[in-house]
């Protein structure tokens, strides 16, 4: 026999070893080939033929290598932002001459160039961006911004021509509306406005009005001079470069917001209000947007680029929000978080634990890698940011009792065992407590008249659209009205507030029977944070008729004609209710459960009951199970029984999950009619807070101290405890570590700060470890000048 090529004995050897460890998952996918060739190898040589030697290379193992668009197009793609080209400072028209080109010093010649960028010039307080933390430039699109431009000489509109050349991404074209020049004579003009506003002597300002549809990103700007033998420009310089966002204050821009207090707070606010908790016991999460804050805008930018979206798309809102709502979770495209609902946070930060978005932008940004972790808050706030740097307005909402379909109809389906009790083996969908996803307010052209307006767009991973972790942007009109083959994803939004819950219980032989349908329990209330106040605004009315309404019916009706399906079992009214209480409790206390049936019928009720406590994610998912009881309760004619029960923290302190959730479900068969009762309770426990307090002048660019306080109310040790702090406008993100905490001791951190802007703002902290999660305080304050 011939001997084994060196490269097939050196796999087969590599394999035997990646048996035994997990690299093996990265071979067996070209082992069969492998082995193929040694067996067609081995008959060749026990026939007495020579193999040929091959001069292939070995099969890549991993990833294919990336192709790129040649024989597709022909150049690349241009999707960077950050790459650049720079324009010849001389053009000549002709090639030159035996003396060579010749000299143009002679004419009209650029001495300097004045952005105007200074917080306190016209340009950023007219375009409401001078809160921005950046060097250069920046204006909104759809309206004038002014340039100085200082000469040699006087500037002679007769005789000089001048452009101002504006150039962004790598391979700039006049067609695509990556190169614009803006001339400053009416009888010259191009996409983009311009006209001299003012002449003193050698300095003239231009005053330059981009398109309201241009591209949104950051700009190189020359001025060029074009003389008879050809053009002559200015160098680049960073300090020239200037960036374009949206611009909701311009009646042309797609994202035209005519309200001014919406604008304040959908644009301009820095502080957010996150709602979580349960339905009837609501809680607030403090958010630093800082869409202001140093290298803020450039992150977001970044993460364009990072998606190789076109320069030529970013323009177009609908385009820019359906790219980024991917490229904030890290599923599909190593975006900008990475998502963990588990519990073990040991290599990442908590979710609980953030207090704004500027810490996870700048460090996806500087170390290209996805940030981890978040749950679907930290999604919709580090959303919220990128939109709101870029100027969309937009705003984080939250469903409560949402609904997570599995199956793609309007059904949240529970099946009951046949003793009644909750099969969570046959149970796939779920109904998480809350979801937050953001709003952006733009016009549709895509779509019908009537349907702009504000939009809705996820980024938290649930499932794929168009085969990537997305959702949006979905017009809420649209959602309330039933059009849901509306793009984008208009159908599964709808589902998420418009679902039913139903009960089946199945059989010992498979078969299933609806015994329950709840229409009201899903998309119970939807919360954002009122305009110019604290306070809280719900939004359902804009998402859904009322409960029971005609117009309701419609809708669903409208819903089920584009394939929706719903239950339509009619059955007959259980004439025993099942009232479960509202309740405040703290995480550690023992405290009563009551279930009460209530017979609203002329005779006797005897239900065998099945009530279950367990401890949940905010997901719906279920974790341990704490409680189980299975009374029978006879309950006379038009009378109530109360079921009363002690729950013991020490039977469920153990085992609670982040959130520390707690749902209750009970189900109950009445004997006499054979009607099951049903009734589910979510309560959230809360949690100890922190003491923030504030010392100082309360005066801009005056030292200040802050001290947060904590003090542990348990017997048991908090250990690796993380402590975060931050306040827009008066403290960027600051963090501790205490290796532990004992039960029952207390810590004091103080650090001090100093505000750099005047206005009303808050300072907000957090401590996270994993034995107690989302534990926050909050301090407010005025800074005068």
């Amino acid at each position: 026999m011939s001997p084994v090529p060196d490269f097939c004995l050196s796999f087969c050897a590599s394999t035997v070893f990646c048996n035994q460890y997990a690299w093996y998952n990265r071979y067996r996918q070209v082992l069969p080939g492998c082995l193929t060739v040694l067996q067609t190898i081995i008959k060749m040589s026990d026939q007495g033929a020579t193999p040929i030697p091959s001069t292939a290379p070995p099969p890549t193992i991993g990833r294919p290598p990336k192709v790129d668009n040649r024989g597709r197009t022909s150049g690349p793609i241009d999707s960077s932002n950050l790459e650049a080209k720079d324009i010849p400072e001389i053009e000549y028209f002709a090639a030159p001459g035996p003396r060579g080109y010749p000299p143009m010093t002679g004419f009209l010649d650029i001495w300097d160039v004045d952005m105007m960028k200074g917080q306190n010039e016209s340009n950023k307080i007219d375009h409401h961006t001078n809160l921005y933390h950046s060097d250069n430039l920046i204006v909104r699109r759809g309206q004038e911004f002014q340039v100085k431009i200082t000469f040699n000489r006087p500037y002679k509109p007769n005789e000089d021509k001048i452009a101002v050349e504006f150039v962004i991404g790598s391979n700039p074209q006049y067609s695509k509306g990556t190169y614009i020049p803006v001339f400053p004579t009416k009888a010259r003009q191009s996409y983009w406005g311009g006209h001299i506003t003012q002449t003193n002597d050698n300095v003239i300002t231009m005053g330059i009005t981009p398109a309201a549809s241009c591209i949104v990103g950051k700009y190189h700007l020359y001025i060029a001079v074009q003389t008879p033998f050809g053009i002559r420009r200015t160098k680049r310089e960073n300090s020239r470069d200037l960036y374009i966002l949206f611009n909701p204050w311009a009646a042309d821009d797609a994202v035209f917001l005519y309200d001014e207090e919406e604008r304040q707070e959908c644009v301009m606010n820095e502080m957010g209000i996150i709602y979580h908790g349960a339905y009837d016991d609501i809680s607030e999460r403090n958010w630093n947007y800082g869409q202001f804050n140093y290298g803020v805008l450039d992150a977001c930018l970044y993460i364009m680029d990072r998606s190789e979206m076109p320069i030529t798309n970013r323009g177009d809102p609908i385009k820019v929000t359906r790219k980024a709502s991917a490229m904030m979770n890290s599923h599909d495209d190593e975006g900008v978080l990475v998502g963990n609902w588990s519990g073990d946070y040991t290599y990442g930060v908590a979710p609980t634990s953030w207090t704004g978005s500027t810490d996870i932008l700048l460090s996806y940004a500087s170390s290209k890698m996805p940030v981890s972790y978040a749950q679907c808050w930290v999604y919709a706030a580090v959303f919220n940011t990128f939109l709101r740097c870029l100027g969309i307005p937009s705003r984080v909402v939250t469903n409560y009792y949402s609904a997570h379909d599995n199956d793609g109809n309007l059904k949240i389906d529970i099946i009951l065992n046949d003793n009644g009790r909750v099969d969570r083996s046959r149970t796939k969908d779920s109904i998480w407590n809350y979801h937050c996803w953001n709003e952006c307010y733009m016009s549709r052209p895509d779509l019908p008249p009537g349907f702009g307006g504000w939009q809705v767009v996820d980024a938290t991973p649930q499932e794929t659209s168009d085969g990537m972790y997305r959702c949006g942007p979905a017009s809420v009109l649209a959602i309330k009205h039933g059009e849901i083959c509306f793009p984008f994803d208009a159908a599964f939004v709808f589902a998420e507030v418009n679902s039913d819950v139903v009960f089946y219980s199945r059989k010992n032989d498979g078969t299933m029977e609806t015994v329950k349908v709840n229409q009201t329990h899903v998309g119970r209330m939807v919360l954002t944070k009122a305009a110019g106040s604290e306070g809280r605004r719900d939004l359902i009315d804009q998402y859904k008729f009322p409960e029971g309404s005609p117009e309701e019916r419609t809708v669903l009706e409208k819903a089920e004609e584009f394939g929706c399906k719903r239950e339509k079992s009619t059955l007959p009214v259980a004439d025993v209710d099942v009232v479960l209480p509202t309740l405040e409790i703290s995480v550690g206390d023992d405290f009563e459960f009551s279930v009460e049936f209530v017979n609203s019928s002329d005779q006797k009720r005897t239900v065998d009951a099945y009530i279950s406590g367990s401890v949940v994610y905010y997901t719906g998912v279920s974790g341990k199970e704490f409680l189980l009881k299975t009374p029978t309760v006879t309950i006379q004619a038009q009378k109530s029984v109360k079921e009363l029960m002690t729950v013991e923290s020490r039977n469920y302190i153990d085992h609670l999950v982040e959130q520390a959730n707690l749902h209750f479900i009970v189900t109950g068969k009445i004997r006499e009619t054979g009607r099951i009762v049903t009734a589910m309770k979510v309560i959230a426990l809360h949690n100890p807070k922190l003491t923030v307090e504030l010392t100082g002048s309360g005066k801009v660019n005056e030292e200040m101290m802050a001290t947060v306080q904590f003090t542990n109310p348990f017997s048991i040790n908090l250990e690796s405890v993380y402590l975060r702090m931050e306040g827009p406008g008066v403290m960027e993100p600051k963090s501790r570590y205490y290796s532990l905490i004992p039960g029952g001791s207390s810590l004091t951190w103080t650090e001090p700060f100093t505000p750099q802007r005047a206005g009303k703002t808050r300072l907000f902290a957090t401590l996270d470890c994993s034995g107690l999660r989302q534990v926050c305080g909050q301090a407010s304050i005025t800074i005068n000048l």
